[in-house]
């Protein structure tokens, strides 16, 4: 007898009510708590805050130095943005580490953190680049993070006036501080390349990466995309949240 069921039928998919949510949440959640959180030494990151310079000042200095910084700008970036990074008004690259595998699963938690970035699928732990480095836009971005798929543990690692920070988060808190070093020893290479400069995501792209727009996905796309990834977990072993 004929299979009537149409896997393409979003009927079959798409209605992923919010208690269903909540539960794939919390297997997550689980999933996270079981896992040792803290396998790298910590090192408290030293040093004093970069000094700030005020509007008129990144004005008079943009006009001074727009040409000799011209070759060291990544033009996908644009030089107000590069400049108020390199004087410290805002961060030049932030990205939050995770342990989980899939770039899309990263996005979907990102799309219903309310979070915009650029994720990176990696083996050694999912990475989204954060598009809002104004101010204190990154720790917002990692606490929502943990707030919402609260048993997940990330650390967040930003450059500010070429400054790296690293720290973890859970539960919507700042906790353990990382050296560089640690964090550069435990992570994808591409993350100390994107915290020096050394690469773009642009081109991680074009070296076929796999990355995920958080923009480009609607709550129930993010939904779905976890009901996915939740039914493979129940499959079979190893597939567990990739």
């Amino acid at each position: 007898m004929a299979d009537n069921t149409d896997d393409k039928n979003p009927d079959n998919e798409s209605h992923f009510s919010d208690e269903e949510l909540e539960a794939a949440l919390a297997g997550f959640e689980k999933e996270f708590a079981d896992e040792d959180a803290n396998k790298a030494d910590a090192t408290d990151a030293s040093g004093e805050a970069a000094t700030t310079a005020s509007t008129d000042d990144v004005a008079s200095v943009a006009d001074a130095v727009n040409e000799a910084m011209a070759d060291v700008i990544d033009p996908s970036v644009g030089f107000d943005n590069e400049l108020a990074g390199l004087l410290g008004n805002k961060a030049k690259i932030a990205l939050i580490v995770t342990r989980i595998a899939a770039a899309d699963l990263l996005a979907a938690f990102c799309q219903l953190s309310d979070i915009s970035a650029e994720c990176i699928g990696s083996n050694q732990g999912a990475v989204a680049v954060l598009k809002n480095l104004d101010g204190d836009g990154p720790e917002a971005a990692a606490k929502d993070l943990t707030t919402v798929v609260s048993g997940m543990a990330v650390v967040l690692a930003v450059n500010r006036a070429d400054k790296l920070e690293a720290t973890m988060y859970m539960q919507g808190e700042a906790g353990q501080t990382f050296a560089p070093p640690v964090l550069f020893n435990s992570t994808p290479r591409f993350v100390e390349d994107l915290m020096l400069g050394i690469v773009t995501l642009v081109q991680l792209k074009s070296q076929g990466f796999e990355v995920v727009n958080s923009a480009e996905l609607d709550h129930d796309q993010a939904m779905e995309i976890i009901a996915k990834h939740t039914k493979q977990g129940r499959a079979g072993r190893g597939s567990r949240i990739e």
